[in-house]
């Protein structure tokens, strides 16, 4: 079983401080220091107008608004209706029970991803279960196989937990060519989210497991009856057994009304809809561990159970698709993460990689969890190549497709894509993908 990496693609950042320190104060303090001198300067960012005197009063404001509904599930202002999940525009044989739809990331400005825009992976259509009906077990080799109904469950002392959720497909349409167009669609299979539950360890610790069980078969109640073998020890340690997701039910197309949560790991083991564990004294092998889910390595040989999601950021704006609105002021932002741990550093290059230099984190930052990062860039008007690297709490240092290759085969359906994004700008201001171009 590999749950971490054995390949060792990543490496300690150049650069660091003794000890493998980054301050966050020090990345603030000149994120702050550029931003005024750049203020200072006279500049501002692209469109921006100066203040015309005296400023107009809009005509809504002589207007009543809508009435206030007397019950009703709030939506997001009609003018954001292009802030949508999509799916991937890339494979041609899309079908309606397995396929992906992915989270518009360009759009999202924190590290929260809303409820209707978290994105999804279903195997055989989202099935509706009646949380009245709907059963849990955990059974195999345990002193007392137990039954849980849904009301059984929210009575156990509960944890709410921010992590990230990242499909192990991410990216996999993208590695040396560029295929999408958006971060949505390269990236878009990551969400951020506050999981509610109750852990693994506290029901395992009830059912009394055997000291000869080493893992667990997790299985979901849909009709693909998806499920993975997991290491007793990643149960144990930070597992949820989810039935909330950001201050509401699960939904549906989530896991309603019950799922798994493994922080870090790929979210094919987040079991869906959970109905049964089984606790063993080996893996299961089935064929989402085998055909499916497995890592093409050198030789011909195929590498099973790497569930860890290794260290990855991705810049979410400027990004593929958008358009720079002439020469000028430019927040540089986006999103890291890891498996591993915290996200220590990002390093950002407008040069395609030949210079980095040190971005500022955004707190919160927190174990296996989005971490958002920023940089102020004064773009010039001539041609430049946008990246970003993500260093880890392990010293971890995101790499590139070529040091990846040195290790992976890069052939089929590979998964497990963390390699380091680049967006090239042309001098109209046009971004577009530059995978496997710089």
């Amino acid at each position: 079983m590999t749950s971490k990496s054995s390949e060792k693609t990543g490496s300690q950042s150049p650069g660091r401080e003794e000890g493998g320190r980054r301050p966050e104060a020090r990345s603030r303090r000149n994120f702050l220091r550029s931003s005024a001198a750049l203020a200072g300067g006279g500049m501002l960012a692209a469109g921006t107008k100066a203040a015309a005197a005296p400023l107009a009063i809009p005509s809504i404001a002589h207007e009543t608004g809508r009435p206030i509904p007397e019950s009703v599930y709030g939506m997001p202002s009609k003018f954001e209706a292009h802030v949508a999940r999509r799916r991937t525009d890339v494979f041609k044989n899309r079908q309606n029970w397995s396929d992906w739809s992915m989270s518009p990331l360009q759009h999202q400005p924190g590290i929260i991803t809303p409820n209707g825009l978290i994105f999804e992976r279903h195997h055989a259509g989202i099935p509706d279960i009646d949380p009245a009906t709907h059963r849990l077990v955990i059974h195999g080799m345990v002193r007392q196989p137990l039954e849980f109904r849904m009301e059984d469950l929210v009575r156990y002392p509960s944890v709410s937990r921010f992590h990230f959720h990242e499909c192990s497909g991410n990216g996999l349409t993208d590695w040396l060519k560029p295929a999408s167009t958006t971060v949505q669609q390269t990236h878009g299979l990551l969400s951020g989210v506050l999981w509610t539950g109750v852990l693994a360890s506290t029901l395992f610790e009830e059912a009394g497991v055997d000291p000869r069980g080493k893992w667990a078969l997790f299985e979901g109640a849909d009709s693909a009856g998806h499920a993975r073998s997991i290491p007793l020890e990643k149960v144990m340690d930070d597992t949820i057994i989810a039935y909330a997701m950001n201050g509401e039910r699960l939904r549906p197309e989530n896991g309603y009304p019950v799922r798994a949560v493994m922080p870090g790991w790929e979210g094919n083991v987040s079991i869906k809809w959970l109905r049964r564990i089984k606790v063993g004294d080996q893996p299961w092998h089935l064929r989402s561990e085998t055909a499916r889910y497995t890592d093409p390595m050198p030789g011909g040989k195929w590498r099973q159970f790497s569930m860890v999601m290794e260290a990855k950021s991705v810049i979410t704006n400027p990004s593929g698709g958008m358009d720079l609105k002439g020469p000028g002021f430019y927040e540089i932002t986006g999103l890291a993460w890891s498996g591993n741990g915290k996200i220590r550093a990002v390093d950002v290059s407008v040069d395609g990689g030949k210079t980095w230099r040190e971005a500022m984190l955004e707190g919160p930052v927190m174990d296996k969890c989005l971490t958002r990062f920023k940089a102020p860039w004064e773009w010039d008007g001539k041609p430049a190549v946008l990246m970003s690297r993500a260093v880890d709490s392990m010293g971890y240092v995101q790499p590139t497709v070529k040091d990846l290759q040195k290790t992976r085969a890069i052939v089929g359906f590979v998964q497990h894509h963390n390699a380091i994004q680049p967006w090239t700008v042309n001098a109209k201001g046009e971004v577009r993908n530059a995978i496997g171009q710089a």
